[in-house]
């Protein structure tokens, strides 16, 4: 699956990931609730809208990625629609990352694999009812709650990205603790790097990623040269205050090596005043190409062309 997405990657020379964080807090108003109903309506228009999304931009990125608390709110008419959103963007030929963060240890993480990776056979058929190319993991528990996920990896053809150093202000009261000698969030990746020695792709990447915020450009800079086979899912660009130069320390001279996520600023594009007179979908396939742009120059004044 690694493959997959750097050759649409490649193909699109578009590193994005359109995170579809969807609350109804950033549906236009043609998607109003039914007050008789009013979360099954909202869960109706979640899909409604994340559709027209993926709709609008499925030809110019390779990935979008979903994140699941955000439908979880909504309780079962929410995953109802994180289901069918996930489903959409896979028909159409999106690589989808589902943003979990899932992980225990023996039978339950099993189980959280086989909803999002593996699946269950349940009289001769295999179900996996929130099938996913990727899915984000917590590796706090070690290898007794990542071996369910690798082996579901090997097994077909997925891919799991780790948490190692993530772009939220606080993540360094653990992360950057010092363990004999390194950073904590330094052992992590030096795990996540063994673990995906032999799940490496034709292209050197391995289907076992790190998540590496995009808030921590020199943390970034330096796991990009010390792991060259871990590929980066980069969170924080645009509303979280990361720009494209803080970003293009996470690819490699080819300029793979990473995707980057953005949510709010192609969800809520249409309030922004530079696509004004724009509709929602207009205004979201307007900023994932400006967002390209503006890694594409990045990663020229550093030399690097995809």
């Amino acid at each position: 699956m690694i493959d997959k997405l750097i050759e649409g990657i490649k193909q699109t020379k578009c590193p994005v990931c359109v995170g579809l964080d969807t609350m109804h807090t950033y549906l236009p108003e043609e998607f109003e609730a039914d007050e008789k109903k009013p979360l099954r309506s909202i869960g109706d228009a979640l899909f409604d809208f994340n559709r027209e999304i993926i709709d609008s931009i499925n030809d110019i990125v390779p990935s979008v990625k979903v994140q699941v608390a955000y439908y979880e709110q909504y309780g079962s008419a929410g995953m109802r629609a994180f289901k069918k959103t996930i489903a959409y963007a896979r028909k159409v030929g999106l690589v989808v990352i589902s943003d979990v963060k899932r992980n225990d240890i023996g039978s339950t993480a099993t189980a959280y694999s086989n909803a999002y990776l593996g699946g269950v056979e349940i009289g001769g058929e295999r179900h996996c009812p929130y099938e996913s190319d990727f899915i984000t993991v917590n590796p706090y528990f070690g290898i007794d709650g990542i071996q369910p996920f690798l082996n579901d990896c090997k097994k077909y053809g997925k891919g799991i990205f780790a948490l190692v150093k993530t772009s939220n202000p606080s993540g360094g009261e653990f992360q950057d603790l010092k363990v004999y000698r390194k950073r904590l969030y330094e052992r992590v990746a030096d795990k996540v790097d063994a673990w995906g020695q032999d799940l490496i792709g034709e292209y050197g990447y391995s289907a076992v990623g790190a998540v590496v915020g995009a808030t921590y450009r020199e943390q970034a800079q330096f796991l990009r040269e010390k792991h060259p086979t871990t590929f980066f899912l980069v969170p924080g660009y645009g509303a979280q205050g990361a720009t494209a130069a803080d970003i293009a320390v996470n690819f490699d001279a080819n300029g793979l090596g990473a995707v980057i996520n953005s949510s709010r600023g192609i969800l809520l594009a249409y309030k922004k005043p530079q696509y004004a007179g724009m509709n929602f979908k207009k205004a979201a396939r307007a900023a994932v190409l400006d967002m390209k742009e503006d890694i594409l120059s990045a990663l020229k004044a550093n030399g690097v062309n995809l």
